[in-house]
Formats: C-alpha cells, structure tokens, sequence
C-alpha cells in the first residue's frame, strides 16, 4: 500500500512539474485571411499584428494570418465568420452595409481626401456605435477600419478621360450597393467578381476593365493585361479587420482591448506602407508599359454626385463633414 502510494505521488510530482516547464496553451486562436499577397501592405500588417498580439497577450490570443485567397474570397470568409467559423477577414467597410446601411459612407466616392481623414472618422464615436450595432445583426466584430489600401484608379485598355469614355465596358467592382451604384455613375457597367478571378477575366476578355489601387496593381500583376491606369482616385479604399462575435467573446475583456490598440495601430503601420509603395507601384507599373493618365477629375465628381441621394447617404456624408471640420 505504500508502495503504491508513494508510485501514486511520484507520478503527481512528475506531472506538475512538466506542467510548470510546458508552455501555456493559448486561449484563442484568431484566423484571419486576405485575397491579398504576403508582400502587399495588408499582408506585412495582418504578419507584424499578429506577432505582437502573442507577445502582448503571453500567448493567450494568438492570430494566424493566411494569405491568397486561401480561406476563400472576402465574401466567404464574412459568410464564414457569420456561421461561427473561427474565420476574419481584412474588408471594405461597404461589404458590411447590408446589415448597417450607414456603414456604406465609409466607400463614398470623393469623399475623404487623404487616409487621416478615413482614420478620424473611423475612431469617432458615431462611426463607433454603427461598429456595435454590427455586432448585434450580423454577429461580426470590427477590431479596427483604419487599414487603408489606397485610392481606387480605373484600369481599362483604352485611353478614359470622360465618363462617356467608360460607356459599355463591363468593369469589375466589389459586389456592395456603394461601389456598384459609382461605377454605373461613372459610365461603365459594374461587374463584381472575386478578386482571384480579375486577372484571367481580363485577360480572357471576360472584363473590359478593372479599378484597383496601386499596390493590388502590380501586386496582382494586372500591368500585365491592361493598357491604361487612369488616375480616378474615385474611392479611397478604407477597409476593416473584422472576425466574428463567437469567436471574439472568448477573449476576456483585458485582451480584447489590447487586440483592439495593436489592430489600430498595425492599421496605421500597413496604411503607412501602402502610402509609401503606392507610387512605386505606380512607377513600376509605367515602367512595364502601361500608360498612367492624369485627367481632370471634375466630369467624374460631378457624374457620380447623385449616388449619395439614390443610396440615401445624405446623413451620414453630412456626419463625416461635420466630424472632419469641412
């Protein structure tokens, strides 16, 4: 009997004492995807957060980052975040507005004039609470709308200085109310698809046109099946990190908040970076042959100006003004 006693805490001792020299399990794993390449802003962002969640959370919230489209399009990573999947995403804000309408105004066309105004407005306290009543309806989370992808320019394979000059093209733009409704303002006929798809499509003839920014350009290598990047900057591409409530709320309310501070702040980094590569992709861009128009972009404005009354955006176009002093 004390032999098997003394076995019996032997075992006990052996066990606590591996326990203490083992790592402590993470709590939460957050997967986040983009359609993105691992060199592209995002991408070097999504890397640089996730390394330092780890290492402010010891270890109890870890992000694993995937790359390429490989937990499908931004689309499907949404549907999948929104059925409990342990799935996020880096997002335009106006793929959103099917569950908060208001939330549209952040893909406005010609309405920020450079990313710090995107950035103040996506940390005030009106845009706040449409962040909370996402959450309510759609059960996702948005950690941060401040990673900024750059400005939005037309890529076609004939010379566009007019709206009329886009007539008949079939044009692909991300499948949300907002974009949709400014491209067929702008001239073309909008044509969502995944963002994988684009190259072949064009390439194909399936696409007439595309609009992208800068670095999704070259990162995506669409230099190389069109003619013209015309330098429309008709939206500025303001996007989200967002993951769904399930998965979110297994977090405690100390980490939550120190997830939400890094995902701001790496948002200002990958934002940062995309300033800084954009007009090198510009360049590299021209230097593969393509044609990089600077137009007047008054007929654009003036043509898309009704989008904000058709989608009744008035409101929210006269928060922004008012929270941006303009």
């Amino acid at each position: 009997m004390s032999i098997h006693l003394k076995t019996l805490g032997f075992a006990a001792a052996v066990t606590a004492a591996l326990a203490f020299s083992l790592p402590a399990a993470a709590q939460t794993t957050l997967r986040i995807g983009t359609v993105l390449a691992p060199n592209d802003p995002m991408g070097q962002g999504l890397e640089k957060f996730s390394q330092e969640v780890e290492e402010a959370t010891d270890g109890a919230v870890v992000v694993e980052v995937f790359h390429n489209s490989q937990l499908g399009d931004t689309t499907e990573m949404l549907d999948q975040a929104r059925a409990n999947a342990n799935v996020g995403t880096v997002t335009d804000v106006a793929r959103l507005s099917s569950f908060v309408p208001s939330l549209a105004i952040m893909s406005a066309p010609f309405l920020f004039d450079a990313y710090e105004d995107a950035d103040t407005f996506a940390l005030s306290d009106e845009y706040l609470a449409w962040g909370e009543e996402l959450k309510e309806k759609a059960g996702l989370v948005m950690l941060a709308s401040n990673w900024y992808q750059g400005a939005r320019h037309l890529l076609t394979n004939v010379p566009v200085e007019s709206p009329e000059d886009l007539s008949g093209l079939r044009m692909r733009t991300i499948g949300a109310p907002i974009w949709i409704e400014t491209i067929r303002a702008m001239g073309a006929e909008p044509t969502p698809m995944p963002w994988g798809e684009v190259y072949s499509a064009l390439q194909l003839g399936t696409l007439d046109a595309a609009e992208a920014q800068p670095t999704a350009i070259w990162g995506a290598k669409l230099h190389e099946v069109v003619e013209h990047v015309t330098k429309t900057a008709h939206i500025q591409l303001v996007t989200a990190l967002v993951v769904g409530a399930d998965t979110w709320d297994q977090i405690s309310p100390e980490h939550q908040e120190i997830v939400r501070e890094l995902a701001i702040e790496n948002g200002r980094y990958a934002s940062q970076l995309t300033i800084e590569q954009g007009e090198e992709a510009l360049e590299n861009v021209a230097e593969a042959g393509v044609s990089i128009d600077e137009i007047d972009r008054t007929p654009f404005k003036e043509a898309v100006a009704g989008v904000y009354t058709k989608l009744d955006l008035e409101d929210e176009a006269a928060t922004v003004r008012n929270i941006l002093g303009d």
